[in-house]
């Protein structure tokens, strides 16, 4: 036993150390260092091989059958089945075991199939090659037989194996170009930095000469934080020890990009990596209709067990009478005679149990599954969401959560690639306050394509001109973009056009080469960094050189940046861009009313806004920054604040230029659907890794927060500022100020009577939010941060997380799940870094995007766009719950109709365990008299018309909580249930009532002339049971085909012919003949057809007269809409919104008129082949929003569909 082994993991989880860390040593190559420098101890790691499936070839029979006997029905089943299989019961076993076997195995096959196909992805990942340098030459290797310390060849655009410490690149300067879209969903390009003392080492034969170690930290899930040093030995001299961060970190899943080659040595291998860490394990989902389904189950289990004992009492009360023993018939033995009563009473209970077990119906089980199975081909098959630039639609990977769709509350969407094209556009900039549009106006003149322009400025005088190069120039030179040539195909450069070189730009931001292409648009190309000299190619066609000085680079604190250039006639410029708020307060000079104005205006829109300034520098100037920067780069101790300071002094007296605008374009009815989610109920959330500014732009752009909106910041930023504590009563206070304690209507928000909040919080301030509290602090200060800040969510209509580590998008996922509503929670995104997020949400959605299929292969469901998620919820996810509720509560409705009567008879045959029914009947009753119609029905029914869902979003919220399954229904159709069975069998045995003999001996009813029998009787009780719970189900269908017809028609008409030949023939295989001519004496009676349809009726009729009424004086918003549906003969859906078929507002509730009409979004129309300057929106389009009601008698007083956004006011605000 390795004592100081078992010292360091008491000290670690005894000691309260929370953030205790160990450390790891790697040696590069596997190389020992050198004798007498430090202990060789080599330590143990995983390989790198990655395992995302559940189950292996030999756990899967015994994990799989634990899962799913871990379900109530299961279990119970089983009992049953070992109770039938001991004891001599009424049924026979194979009653119970035939379908619980059937169900047992569907399921295991259909969960084996998804875990194979787990298995598969997995092996293609680990078997992947990989380039190894071994002794100076390199070695092809799969991906899983990589180990901790291997130094690793990558090439441009391939992915990173695991988690790589940089070396050195084929690049000089010993940086290279990464993108992460699959782990932070960020397509851009990041520089990562090799170590500068290893940088030089860039061959093969060199790199395998290295002597060096690197400490680190153990694998810690973040992202963003990589602490370590190397120990490079040169010689015999002490090793040179650099430190190691995240810029040197490459993490597995990202892509090399712009670099030929670079050589890594892997330090976190296989589970070890941060993006494994922060995978969260795959766990078996159950929808609300499940767990409400074993609800029920328990309740009916109860009953059942009632039912057994009161039976069971009830027979050894009879059988207290010595005249009344059990009859002779009965045959017992004698040992059983002589058994102890308490053995024989049990024996009796569990006979009783399986003969009443019918009510609880395993056929349910088989039926559901069938119908999630075939149901989840309608999302596969609809080509509403196919989408042709893909070639692909959408996926179903796990059909159990079907109706989970129609019983969402929270969305949690990433917004990179999911909400965005992740593509920026350029779309105008404002110089002096003259406004440039590329291709529409250039330099005050309207380009030829531009005649439709409403208005144009008026041409700049030479001294805007001067300032109009110059800031062209200033947006040519302050970014950080690099160019890469177009590949070569058979020797010719595709860059070359019309003689002027063009290329390709990549940065680590978007909105930089967006800048950069919308200047080349407008006559100023950049064209590449040589020699520290940045060219340009203006207008001309002449080439400018720019020396780079400086670049003082971007942060969010700061929220700018800089270049010092210097040009061709010696001149020093400090060029400086950044976000209004950052760049306005040092500005001592220039039009800052007008560019200020336009910048308002485009941000308004949703345009993400950068602001350009300048300053000249002398020479003198000039030394002093140098000096200023140089001093603070070296500084060991608190660099980062010597630097903001330095740059805080050089970045000061600037001279206005101008803005630019730049879009990230929303996919296609993105805001739309955003809209609809809104109007239906649900609240969406935005969990990205991106930027704050860049997030909120799109939260805007995308409708998420709205004009009006007022922004609650809770950001590192503002708690640096102040303590988090008092930050979150603040903002707490504030949401809470109009309402007092009370909280306010989830949707309030988008109505114009309450301030509309919105909350923005970044990655930082989460963790710690989320940070349990500290041992004995309690009260305010202690840890209720969590209460807190839910209750400062729930006031706000939308929330905007960024700067989001994988896990923490999980974190704030769970944060919602576990919170007192229990709300049912979407998670939707197209990366890996989503994964963790889409496996915690009770519903995971996947976009099959540009970032990879890891997030679409594990969610529940797979969609091509985001638009597609409209039509998932507000339609299938509609029917799927109505669907599958009307098949629950029928299925236990039709469960009592069945075996109620069973129960009744036991009191006139003597408590004696004697079957009602046939054996066949009791056998065939759930498998195939009354089994298709239901299946059926869960399937095609369609009570409101697909249009309509989709155009009236509010009809969603009418399902919202469980509301077709809540005991109030529940107990209607249990008793409803009763009526019917008491109907049946009083009915059938009143019929009965008077009986004699016949010359030869058989008893005959004297009012029907009807042979009477207890299997008459039990066959006249179960064709009025047939035939009712048809019919039943036949006055609920809406939607009716000819498949509908054929089944319920075809269902009663095969029982009648199975019965006529079950008792029209004698089978020699039965050792009994009981039912021999049973069914056609019975119906060879006239009466007896009479008293059937009698009973019929009677059953039915509280059921029709319950609708009728509920429909003609309190009728739901569906009923109304059905019945204006039937009346325009099914064209209802072109008559939109359908407000005026809502019941109506609460007493005093207000309309909220007179809001003002909102321009278009730019995205929600397809882009123009121009850009124009203004664009007048006239009201010529059609008023959706002013129609009269379709019927009278509803539109006096009509509610306001999705929460006051059937606005009475003319505008497009309602995107139809």
């Amino acid at each position: 036993m390795d004592f100081s082994t078992l010292r360091n993991l008491i000290s670690r989880y005894c000691a309260g150390e929370e953030n205790w860390v160990d450390s790891r040593t790697v040696y590069i190559g596997h190389k020992e260092p050198p004798p007498g420098a430090e202990a060789y101890i080599p330590q143990r790691f995983p390989d790198n091989r990655i395992v995302s499936s559940k189950y292996t070839f030999w756990n899967f029979i015994p994990k799989n059958l634990f899962e799913q006997f871990r379900r109530i029905a299961n279990f119970y089943f089983l009992i049953i089945f070992l109770v039938q299989l001991i004891i001599d019961t009424p049924t026979s076993p194979i009653t119970s075991g035939l379908p619980l076997f059937f169900v047992i195995t569907v399921t295991a096959i259909k969960q084996g199939y998804e875990d194979w196909l787990r298995h598969k992805a997995d092996n293609a990942i680990n078997q992947c090659p990989v380039h190894v340098i071994q002794h100076g030459n390199v070695v092809r290797k799969q991906s899983r037989k990589l180990r901790v310390g291997d130094i690793v060849r990558v090439k441009e655009d391939e992915s990173f194996p695991c988690d790589l410490i940089l070396l050195s690149t084929s690049r000089d300067d010993g940086t290279c170009f990464v993108t992460t879209a699959s782990l932070d969903g960020e397509s851009s390009h990041k520089t990562y930095y090799a170590v500068q003392d290893t940088k030089a080492f860039n061959t093969e034969e060199a790199i395998d000469t290295i002597h060096a170690t690197i400490e680190c930290e153990q694998p810690q899930p973040d992202l963003y934080k990589f602490v370590g040093r190397i120990n490079i030995y040169l010689a015999r001299d002490e090793p040179v020890a650099r430190p190691l961060g995240s810029e040197n970190l490459l993490l597995r899943g990202a892509t090399l990009k712009n670099t030929e080659y670079i050589y890594a040595v892997a330090i976190y291998t296989g589970m070890e990596t941060k993006m494994a860490l922060n995978y969260q394990s795959k766990s078996q989902k159950r929808s609300a209709v499940e767990k409400s389904m074993n609800s029920y189950l328990i309740v009916y289990l109860c009953i059942l067990i009632g039912k057994a004992l009161i039976n069971t009492i009830l027979k050894y009360v009879w059988q207290a009478d010595p005249n009344r023993d059990e009859p002779w018939y009965n045959e017992r033995t004698e040992s059983e005679r002589q058994r102890h009563i308490l053995i024989r009473a049990f024996t009796d209970f569990l006979a009783f149990m399986v003969l009443f077990n019918y009510i609880i119906p395993v056929s349910m089980y088989v039926t559901v599954e069938m119908q999630k199975f075939l149901g989840s081909y309608f999302i596969t098959w609809d080509d509403d969401m196919f989408d042709e630039e893909l070639d692909t639609g959408a996926l179903v990977n796990t059909s159990d959560l079907n109706e989970e769709l129609g019983q969402v509350e929270y969305v949690f969407t990433d917004k990179t690639g999911t909400l965005t094209e992740n593509n920026m556009e350029f779309i105008e900039c404002c110089v002096d306050g003259h406004v440039y549009v590329p291709h529409a106006i250039c330099n005050g003149q309207v380009m030829a394509a531009a005649a439709g322009i409403d208005m144009i400025d008026s041409s700049p005088g030479a001294e805007s001109r001067e300032h109009e190069e110059l800031f062209f120039r200033a947006v040519c030179l302050c970014h950080t973009v690099q160019v890469k040539e177009e590949e070569t195909v058979d020797g010719i450069k595709r860059g070359i056009h019309q003689g002027k070189a063009t290329s390709f730009y990549i940065s680590s931001s978007p909105d930089e080469v967006a800048l950069v292409e919308g200047m080349k648009r407008l006559g100023f190309t950049y064209l590449r960094l040589k020699d520290s000299h940045m060219e340009i190619l203006n207008r001309e066609d002449e080439i400018e050189r720019f020396e780079l000085l400086e670049v003082l680079n971007f942060d969010s604190v700061r929220r700018r940046m800089s270049v010092i250039v210097r040009s061709n006639t010696g001149e020093y410029y400090l060029f400086c861009k950044g976000a209004d708020s950052a760049i306005f307060p040092r500005i001592v000079s220039g039009k800052v009313d007008e560019v200020r104005a336009r910048v308002e205006h485009n941000a308004v829109e949703g345009l993400r806004t950068l602001c350009v300034a300048y300053k000249k520098l002398s020479h003198i100037e000039y030394e002093e920054v140098c000096h200023l920067l140089s001093s603070a780069k070296l500084a060991l101790q608190d660099r980062d604040k010597k630097l903001s300071e330095a740059y805080d002094t050089i970045e000061r007296d600037f001279i206005l230029l101008g803005a630019t605008a730049v879009e990230d374009r929303l996919q296609d009815k993105a805001a739309d659907t955003i809209e609809s989610l809104h109007k239906a109920g649900m609240k969406v959330w935005v969990l990205t890794g991106d930027k704050m500014e860049t997030a909120a732009a799109t939260c805007y752009a995308s409708k998420l927060f709205r004009r009006s909106t007022q922004i609650l910041e809770l950001t590192t930023k503002r708690t640096e500022e102040q303590s988090l504590h008092d930050v979150l009563h603040d903002l707490s206070r504030t949401v809470l100020r109009q309402h007092g304690s009370m909280i306010r209507d989830t949707f309030s928000g988008l109505s114009n009577e309450f301030q509309d909040y919105g909350l923005i919080i970044d990655g930082a301030t989460l963790s710690a939010v989320l940070k349990p509290a500290p041992e004995g602090g309690g009260g305010a200060s202690g840890g209720n941060y969590k209460e807190i800040f839910l209750e400062i969510c729930r006031n706000c209509s939308a929330v905007l997380c960024c700067r989001m580590a994988p896990l923490q998008k999980a974190q704030i996922v769970k944060l919602i799940k576990a919170s007192k509503e229990h709300p049912i929670t979407l998670a939707v995104g197209d990366g890996a870094n989503d994964v963790s997020m889409i496996l915690e949400a009770h519903v995971g959605i996947g976009i099959m995007g540009k970032e990879g299929r890891q997030a679409a292969r594990n969610s529940d469901y797979a969609i091509p766009k985001f638009k597609h998620l409209k039509k998932m919820l507000l339609v299938h996810g509609h029917y799927y719950y109505i669907r599958i509720a009307e098949l629950v509560q029928y299925f236990f409705y039709k469960n009592v109709c069945f075996i109620f009567p069973q129960f009744l008879y036991q009191f006139f045959c003597g408590f004696s365990q004697q079957p009602l029914y046939d054996t066949a009947y009791l056998t065939l009753y759930n498998i195939s008299f009354t089994s298709l119609p239901i299946l059926l029905y869960s399937l095609i029914e369609q009570h409101i018309n697909m249009d309509i869902l989709k155009k009236d979003p509010s009809l969603y919220r009418d399902i919202a909580k469980n509301s077709l399954l809540r005991w109030p229904i529940f107990i209607y159709w249990t008793f409803l249930g009763v009526f019917d069975a008491v109907v049946f069998f009083f009915g059938a045995f009143f019929l009965f009532d008077n009986t004699t003999f016949t010359s030869n001996g058989q008893l005959m009813t004297t009012n029907t002339q009807m042979m009477f029998g207890n299997w008459t009787f039990g066959t006249l009780v179960f064709t009025v049971l047939v035939f009712t719970v048809t019919l039943k189900l036949a006055l609920d269908t809406h939607y009716w085909t000819w498949i509908n017809h054929f089944v319920i028609w075809g269902s009663l008409l095969f029982y009648v012919i199975f019965s006529l030949l079950w008792g029209g023939i004698i089978w020699p295989f039965l050792n009994y003949q009981r039912m021999y001519y049973v069914f056609m004496q019975m119906l060879s009676s006239g009466p007896a057809w009479l008293s059937i349809i009698l009973l019929i009726m009677v059953s039915l009729l509280p059921d029709v007269v319950k609708k009728v009424l509920c429909r003609a004086l309190w009728p739901t918003t569906t009923e109304r809409i059905q019945n204006a549906d039937k009346l325009y003969g099914g064209h209802l859906s072109e008559f939109t919104p359908l407000s005026s078929l809502h019941a109506p507002p609460p007493r005093g509730q207000k309309r909220p008129d007179g809001q003002n009409p909102l321009p278009p979004r730019r995205s929600d129309s397809p882009p123009p082949k121009k850009k124009l300057l203004y664009t007048h929106w006239g009201g010529g389009g059609p008023d959706y929003c002013t129609f009269s009601s379709i019927l009278p008698p509803l539109g006096d007083n009509p509610r306001l569909s999705g929460a006051a956004y059937a606005y009475n006011a003319p505008g497009p605000e309602t995107s139809l």
